[in-house]
Parts: structure tokens; C-alpha cells; sequence
């Protein structure tokens, strides 16, 4: 069965059992805004799958990286930062080569024309980068 990875599943108790730490550090985490679970109610917290990895990775960085929970805040904000950008040029590359495919579809359909030598063969990427906030 494939489950959405950030679909909240686990109450606080079974969440802290599969990470191996005290529900009351995943309090913590959450008042640090290092984990976001959902809330069911006013009270319980749900994690998901996502969260449970980014709780076990909050936990190598400190516990076999010596790094503080400011560091790790640092960290995960870049990492988080560096999945947007991953994500948003993967969507730039996707509309390019779209583009491209129909005008080269098009040039196919059209062989006999003419090409003009005042406009490109293939779109030029237009790729938009933006600076991470640290």
C-alpha cells in the first residue's frame, strides 16, 4: 500500500516510539516550529510520515552531529529552501521542454515551409532562480 508521505497518521505516543525519543521532545520540536503536526481537535497532534523522517533527521544532526537546535533550525530551513527551488526548476524545465516539443512537432508538421532566420529554431529557458532567505 503506497501512503501519501505527509498524510497525518500517528498520534504523539507512536510517533516519538518510531523516532525512539520522549513525546515531550516532540513538544519541543514543535515549539521550536522544527516539526508542524497536525492537530486533531484543540489537543492531539498527528504526525506524518514526513514528519517522523525530519524528527529522525532533527535527531542525527544534534545527537551524532553535535549540532544545537539553532544550527538545526538553520539547516532544516536551507534544506527545505533548497527542496522549493528543486521543485520550482523542475517545473521551469518541464514547461521549456513542452515547448519546445510542440515547436519541433510543429516544424515537423510544416516541413515544407520555410524557416525564418529572424526567430529561433527552439525557445531560449527563461529559468528564474530565487535566493534562499537565511
Amino acid at each position: 500500500m503506497n501512503r501519501d508521505r505527509q498524510q497525518p497518521v500517528y498520534m504523539i505516543g507512536v510517533a516519538a516510539q518510531l523516532c525512539g525519543v520522549h513525546p515531550q521532545t516532540l513538544r519541543q520540536y514543535e515549539r521550536l516550529g522544527l516539526v508542524v503536526p497536525a492537530r486533531v481537535g484543540a489537543k492531539n497532534r498527528l504526525f506524518s510520515e514526513q514528519d517522523i523522517h525530519r524528527v529522525r533527521r532533527i535527531q542525527r544532526l544534534t545527537q551524532e552531529m553535535g549540532v544545537n537546535l539553532a544550527g538545526v533550525e538553520i539547516i532544516l530551513k536551507l534544506l527545505d529552501d533548497v527542496e522549493e527551488m528543486r521543485s520550482d526548476m523542475e517545473s521551469q524545465m518541464d514547461d521549456f521542454r513542452r515547448t519546445a516539443e510542440e515547436r519541433i512537432a510543429n516544424l515537423l508538421q510544416n516541413s515544407n515551409l520555410p524557416i525564418r532566420r529572424d526567430e529561433q529554431l527552439l525557445p531560449t529557458p527563461h529559468l528564474q532562480w530565487r535566493k534562499p532567505d537565511i
